[in-house]
């Protein structure tokens, strides 16, 4: 079980590796592209000077640009930890799941438990609060109700934690287009404040202000976009994980309950087919 989590957690940091490149290249990738929505000047002069990028934009949109970039960080940084998290090995290792169906079906209850509390694994945790509330003197049940109202508040604590992480998420999907909309205003109104102060403002450099300005919300809502998509993803997805290990823990129950009712369930003859 040990070398398991071990191998578990090398490859947890491989994962955060390849992941930290992968939008490391993407974020290079798109901040240095020329702009593909840029209409060509008519002036010669124009043509031939190279075509800014969206890093020259964003240099030249200024402060307001600096809460944006803090929160693109934070959403990689999040997705990059909750694509770690939330993997099958950190939640129901296959052969945890198996060593304890096996303790289970047979009976072994303490057996099952002592194996749950060496695994620092979702299910194994949760087994081990939930188990010791096995009612052995009850074959009927096995205590089966007590054993959920561990689970479940097992699961409120547990939950709490990772729904936290993957809010954050929301949180910045949320906030960023606000942040955006607010320095293209601030943006505008330093344009518009510029032709009252001139009295008559040059249409060209105003219209380099305004776009420069619009810049903020352009970045804004590319940040919004995926951390929303994000946000969901990763919520269906540890809820997903979460549903798994209850229904394991069901089905090791129902191992039990079999087991300690076998003869009974045999002594049953099905009505209609008595000799």
């Amino acid at each position: 079980m040990k070398t398991s989590f071990l191998q578990s957690q090398a490859q947890s940091r491989r994962q955060f590796f390849l992941w930290s490149l992968l939008l490391t290249v993407i974020g290079f990738l798109f901040y240095s592209a020329p702009e593909l929505l840029a209409q060509a000047d008519a002036a010669a002069e124009a043509e031939e000077e190279a075509p800014a990028t969206m890093f020259d934009n964003v240099k030249q949109a200024g402060f307001w640009m600096v809460p944006l970039i803090l929160a693109s960080i934070a959403m990689v940084a999040l997705i990059v930890y909750n694509f770690i998290q939330l993997t099958a090995s950190k939640f129901k290792p296959e052969d945890l799941k198996m060593a304890l169906l096996d303790h289970m079906a047979n009976c072994r209850v303490r057996s099952a438990i002592e194996v749950a509390s060496t695994s620092p694994t979702y299910l194994g945790r949760m087994l081990a609060s939930a188990l010791p509330h096995v009612d052995a003197t009850d074959p009927e049940t096995l205590g089966r109700e007590e054993v959920e109202d561990a689970v479940a508040e097992f699961t409120i604590r547990e939950n709490r934690d990772h729904m936290t992480w993957i809010g954050y998420l929301g949180v910045i999907g949320q906030i960023a287009p606000m942040l955006g909309l607010l320095g293209t205003v601030v943006g505008m109104m330093g344009a518009f404040n510029k032709i009252g102060a001139q009295g008559q403002a040059d249409p060209s450099a105003l219209a380099e202000n305004i776009g420069l300005a619009m810049v903020t919300t352009a970045s804004g809502l590319i940040i919004a976009i995926p951390s929303v998509f994000f946000f969901f993803f990763l919520r269906n997805r540890f809820n997903g994980l979460v549903a798994a290990c209850h229904q394991d823990m069901a089905d090791m129950l129902d191992a039990s309950h079999q087991a300690v009712n076998a003869d009974q369930a045999m002594a049953k003859v099905p009505e209609g087919l008595q000799a």
